[in-house]
């Protein structure tokens, strides 16, 4: 019985029919009269009521018998059609219902005998359709023979019937969703049958009238490319080649989004899968790792690898950059979440952190003046135990690049920012947060490059031969042809050479040893030569012999901020068509290797037009270089060393260019599904000659910039029986600013464990040792050899009396680290404008030193940074996962890292504060990963009321200050919740094990910020100089 609602309201219910049992025509009419201007008007709210009280069966079997009279009678049948297409859209089972009643084959009955009376014809289209939304009945609606029937109506391009044809193709398009429709389909030779009507009705409908037909007719393509069958169908008639033609030209046509979305979808997934042309696909470093075992090579893939069905793609070509987090994911178990675990060692071993905390085990008593002297001059305690520097590091130093302390320029401030140094009795009296806001409160805004301007325009703003400072230099070019100089030797050093007395042929020493005096150029906390002494120390698995030249020579911050690169709609597209286009027209393609790790034989030509690659230096990542085309080259960047993931960062050098001539580099086997290169991020770059024309500068460089998935694919028995891993392709186009010149391009602004290394030695030299306490130890020695370096900062005692010295000692802690992920330049950069600011003499600074005590470790995986890692240690792994349990042998520097926090917990001195600098790659700003018990049960819903658990809301304090304060800080991507698989980092570690309320993780974008004075702006280097003060 089907009930009426009165005046739409619930008042009362009337009985109007019971349809099923009304064989009066006239009634039968009436009733469906009734029906259609009820459902005609207001909310779903009366479909579903009539649906639940039987609605669909009911017109349904009014359907079937109906149908089944001797004579139909089409005056019924059309409402009723009319309505079941109406009312099916909202039924979840109205397939499942029409089937049992068997309405499926009186409907196809129906259309048969009218496929010549277009009203009729229509009205069974849309109830087909309606039963086609179920896969069920969609499939035995194949059976049946329903797409033999819907290919005599769908005609080639004609402009009658044109309503009955859309809807003939939505129903094969609905019915093409069902694997056994597609598989039918394919070998019914439906797919040549496809593309022919695609081909005639793109051809014909040149006012773009039946762009919803053509559009369907595409998405029955799509549906039957979801099967390998159906793809090799689609390959063997050619539809590449058709949708590759008949598109091209239609791409900036904003009126055929519909078809050029699905055009773009089809060609994604119908590309021929393929492997990575690499020899394996581990890295092409290896590292004997005490006590593993060597793994087997990884097959070959071929296509037996792939799955059936592909995956439904999407043309991911929007403005979303939106990264969702997975509640699924989030710690429920109260226990976990607050219990603190036992030692994860024997207790007497923490008491070899001692000697690291000097400054802290002194008690100060009479007897203990050696043990004080050590504590006041800890330069003097270095030198006494041997750890002073080399002869060979020092001798050749000079030490104008150390920048005058009390000059506000080192640390980016303007003339209104100098009056931030006021006499220290001001300070005295002004809490540390109202001085924070004090001294930022005149922050101007970065200026802005227009974003039309081509980056190469700011490189060559002063004009050859002339410097920053608009002195006249001799042109370079002139230089080089002059002493007959080569831009390869200058631009990529041999580390052997020793300025004056090195074993080897004195050419490249010479040449070094002229650059430098013709072109003195001092960077603020660099020294060339030391720092070459440094690489002399650094141990790296390929056993480098060169430097790159960006960090030898050291690089200063662009003159002004560089824009975003403003994301242009369709770059994706276009790069897909490139890519079908090289598959489809390869006349043109070269395909060459000109640089490889994995080729033991030279493959460059230097007689040859092509580009000249090089990455074979400390942080360098470039693994094969193919030349594509005369202008473009794919790249492929090294795995990890032992390991066959995380192929992200590359930093590589390239010669051999001609000026302004765009190139397009494609790296080819990205992994991170997304990337703010979609958002605009730009690679950086550096150019030798730029360098020595006084302008040594990284800089944001690229257009026609996208990041998108690409059709090679990693074998399943590579990834050990997991889902195929996908590749992404980071394209880009770069118009070089010199002739024959040498340039470096990046992923982000690199940061070498030589560069920290020297840093630490230069600003250990800055500070003034009567006002700043600074001390560098080793905490341990890495897997491939190197040391970890421990830094500590504070003030030193006002003076040698009791309560000035105990002061000094019962200073509270913070301990900061970074640079875990190797990839992960920026966290670099923001630790190096930490280190300065801290010791500077900065008001702020001094009281930070004053009240507390820094202990930072400004690299945890100096092999995974030295070696082109982009996450990983040398065995192969994340350290920051490896924090539960670490080993002493095979993740050295979190283990001491963990004892070093622990030994500080033993004795009472757990850290105020532990932050981990990271960079994030999908979005944008500065922002804080924290742990908070209550937020996470609350967001996740748990059963477990947040009302009994007690909990320290200190953690929020620190990013609410930041959010004022920071311009690039922003509390909105802030987040405090603590996932399973976040569980061994060190932020929940930290947390839960030490029992530190403020235990972050720092994030820094490797992009720039979307808020403040910075917006739009892309973060160089020296921007993370300014933010990390706040943090502080």
């Amino acid at each position: 019985m089907l009930m009426l609602l009165q005046n739409g309201s619930p008042k009362r219910w009337l009985p109007v029919f019971s349809l099923q049992n009304s064989s009066d025509r006239e009634s039968i009419l009436n009733i469906l009269q009734v029906l259609g201007d009820l459902l005609s008007v207001g909310t779903d709210r009366r479909i579903r009521y009539m649906i639940s009280k039987g609605g669909s069966e009911a017109l349904l079997q009014t359907l079937v018998d109906t149908a089944r009279a001797a004579s139909p009678d089409y005056d019924v049948l059309l409402p009723l059609f009319r309505l079941l297409a109406k009312v099916g859209l909202r039924d979840k089972k109205f397939g499942q219902k029409a089937l049992e009643l068997e309405a499926l084959d009186v409907t196809l009955i129906l259309a048969r005998k009218n496929l010549s009376h277009s009203q009729n014809l229509l009205h069974c289209l849309w109830a087909l359709r309606v039963f086609s939304s179920s896969v069920t009945t969609g499939a035995m609606l194949g059976i049946n023979g329903a797409m033999e029937l819907l290919f005599k109506v769908i005609t080639p391009y004609t402009q009658k019937r044109t309503r009955i044809i859309r809807a003939a193709t939505e129903v094969l398009a609905a019915l093409l969703k069902s694997k056994s429709n597609s598989r039918r389909a394919v070998n019914r030779g439906y797919v040549t049958s496809l593309l022919r009507l695609h081909q005639d009705w793109h051809g014909h409908d040149t006012a773009n009238t039946y762009v919803l037909i053509r559009r369907t007719l595409l998405l029955c393509l799509k549906h039957i490319a979801n099967l390998r069958s159906g793809r090799e169908a689609f390959l063997a008639a050619q539809g590449m080649e058709i949708l590759f033609s008949t598109t091209q030209n239609c791409l900036d046509d904003g009126s055929l989004e519909p078809i050029v979305s699905v055009v773009v979808q089809i060609l994604r997934q119908c590309y021929p899968k393929s492997p990575l042309p690499l020899v394996t696909a581990t890295s092409a470093y290896a590292f004997p790792v005490p006590g593993s075992i060597p793994s087997e090579p990884p097959c070959v893939l071929t296509e037996e690898d792939f799955e059936d069905d592909a995956d439904e793609e999407v043309d991911k070509d929007s403005d979303s950059e939106e990264v969702k987090d997975q509640d699924d994911d989030l710690e429920t178990d109260v226990n976990k979440l607050s219990s603190k675990p036992g030692l994860d060692r024997p207790e007497e071993e923490l008491m070899q952190y001692e000697a690291m905390c000097l400054e802290l085990s002194c008690s100060f008593e009479e007897g203990n003046a050696d043990i004080l002297f050590s504590i006041l001059n800890p330069k003097e305690l270095k030198s006494q135990s041997g750890d002073d520097l080399k002869f060979e590091e020092t001798q050749y130093a000079n030490h104008h690049h150390i920048p005058t302390v009390a000059s506000p320029k080192w640390h980016g401030l303007n003339k209104d920012q100098s009056s931030w140094k006021q006499g220290r009795e001001d300070m005295v009296q002004t809490s540390l947060l109202s001085k924070v806001k004090m001294g930022r409160s005149t922050m101007h805004p970065a200026s802005r490059k227009g974003p039309g301007m081509n980056p190469c325009q700011n490189m060559q703003s002063n004009g050859f031969g002339i410097d920053s400072s608009g002195k006249e230099i001799p042109d370079i070019q002139d230089s080089l042809k002059q002493d007959v100089w080569d831009i390869d030797v200058i631009s990529c050093p041999m580390i052997s050479a020793s300025f004056s007395n090195s074993a080897r042929p004195r050419e490249t020493d010479e040449v070094i040893d002229k650059l430098l005096q013709t072109h003195p150029k001092p960077v603020p906390f660099h020294d060339p030569c030391l720092y070459m002494a440094k690489a002399r120390r650094t141990r790296s698995v390929a056993d480098f012999k060169t430097m790159a030249f960006p960090d030898l020579w050291g690089h200063r911050p662009p003159p002004s901020a560089q824009s975003m690169l403003e994301r242009k709609c369709g770059v994706q597209r276009i790069k897909i068509f490139e890519d079908v286009r090289r598959l489809i027209q390869p006349t043109d393609i070269i395909n060459k290797v000109v640089f490889s790790l994995d080729e033991p034989w030279p493959l460059q030509d230097t007689a040859s037009d092509c580009l000249r690659f090089y990455s074979k230096f400390e942080s360098g990542n470039l693994r094969k270089a193919i030349q594509v085309r005369e202008l473009e080259y794919d790249l492929l960047v090294n795995a990890d060393v032992n390991s066959s993931q995380h192929q992200q960062w590359f930093y590589f050098k390239v010669s051999g260019m001609r000026a302004a001539v765009p190139y397009r580099f494609n790296v080819i086997n990205c992994e991170k599904p997304n990337s703010q290169f979609n958002y605009g991020m730009q690679p950086t770059l550096y150019s030798v000659k730029e360098a020595l024309l006084g302008r040594p500068t990284w800089i944001r460089m690229g257009y026609e910039i996208c990041y998108y998935k690409n059709h090679y694919r990693q074998s399943t028995a590579v990834t050990g029986g997991a889902s195929q891993k996908h590749f992404y392709t980071l394209t880009f186009v770069v118009n070089f600013p010199h002739n024959e010149d040498a340039c470096y391009l990046a992923y982000h602004y690199p940061y070498t464990y030589t560069a920290l290394m020297t840093h630490l030695d230069i600003l250990e030299k800055s500070v003034n040792p009567k006002q700043v306490y600074f001390r560098q130890d080793v905490l341990c020695q890495t897997l491939g050899g190197n040391s970890c370096p421990l830094v500590t900062i504070t003030a030193m005692p006002e003076s040698d009396s009791a309560d000035h010295l105990e002061q000094f000692r019962q200073r509270p802690c913070q301990v900061i680290t970074a640079r875990v992920h190797p990839g992960e330049s920026n966290a670099s950069w923001v630790m190096k404008g930490a280190l300065e600011f801290l010791v500077s003499s900065d008001p702020v600074a001094t009281l930070l030193r004053e009240n507390f005590i820094f202990k930072v470790i400004p690299m945890l995986n100096p092999d995974g940074v030295i070696n082109g890692n982009h996450r990983c240690s040398l065995k192969g792994e994340d350290l920051n996962r490896q924090w539960l349990s670490p080993s002493a042998h095979l993740q050295p520097t979190i283990y001491h890292a963990k004892g070093l926090l622990y030994y500080l917990s033993s004795i009472g001195r757990s850290p105020r504060v532990f932050c981990d600098f990271h960079g994030h790659s999908q979005k944008k700003n500065v922002f804080l990963y924290g742990c908070s018990i209550k937020e996470t049960l609350w967001q996740a819903e748990s059963a477990t009321g947040t009302s009994t658990v007690l909990e320290d809301v200190g953690y929020r304090t620190l990013p609410k200050i930041l959010d004022k304060l920071a311009p690039a800080f922003t509390m909105n991507s802030c987040s405090f919740l603590v996932e399973k698989s976040r569980a061994s980092t060190a932020r929940v570690v930290v947390w839960r094990e030490m029992g530190v309320s403020r235990s972050y993780t720092m994030e820094s974008s490797y992009c720039g910020c979307n808020q403040g004075p910075y917006q739009v702006c892309e973060a160089p280097a020296y921007a993370y100089f300014l933010s990390s003060s706040y943090v502080l």
